[in-house]
């Protein structure tokens, strides 16, 4: 949650991440890594943030890091866990907005990648970044045409049958 409202201006905690699975995620190839329960506590981080850090941070995290101290208590109230999320090619993970997370490097000749998208409360629009700083553009915090997502609703009707049924009649 920090970089969203540090550098994106996000008022409030009202946010889901979502973690699409490009390519199968070992132990090995640095997976995305969550403390568990951690969502509960916000935690800030040291320094200030440096301008235009998304050029970088994306590659490398350095500033909007926790501290050990902070993150030592984090592990120690998940109990000394910290999981890591791995599965196949194909696999979705949801997360609140709010779980400390992170990788590490991948030491594999096995690629990782993996999407990100941040699901936002239509109540919780980003305003100007918290830091005091120009906002990150657009394809990285949406601002503009923001639309609500709907259901669509569907006739049970126009929703195709994936079983065929047969009578059967006595003689």
């Amino acid at each position: 949650f920090e970089t969203w409202h540090v550098e994106d201006g996000m008022p409030d905690m009202r946010a889901v991440s979502c973690s699409i699975v490009l390519t199968d995620n070992y132990e090995f190839n640095g997976p995305l890594m969550l403390v568990p329960g951690s969502q509960k506590w916000y935690i800030s981080c040291p320094g200030e943030t440096p301008k235009d850090n998304y050029k970088s941070s994306l590659q490398k995290q350095e500033s909007g890091v926790p501290d050990n101290d902070s993150m030592s208590w984090l592990v120690d109230k998940a109990g000394g866990r910290i999981d890591r999320a791995t599965g196949p090619a194909g696999s979705v993970l949801f997360f609140d907005c709010n779980t400390m997370h992170g990788s590490s490097g991948n030491i594999s000749p096995y690629a990782r990648s993996n999407v990100f998208f941040v699901f936002n409360s239509i109540e919780n629009k980003l305003t100007h970044p918290f830091s005091g700083q120009s906002p990150r553009p657009e394809f990285l915090a949406n601002r503009e045409n923001i639309q609500p997502i709907t259901p669509k609703p569907e006739k049970l009707t126009d929703i195709p049958s994936t079983t065929t049924s047969k009578t059967k009649t006595k003689s």
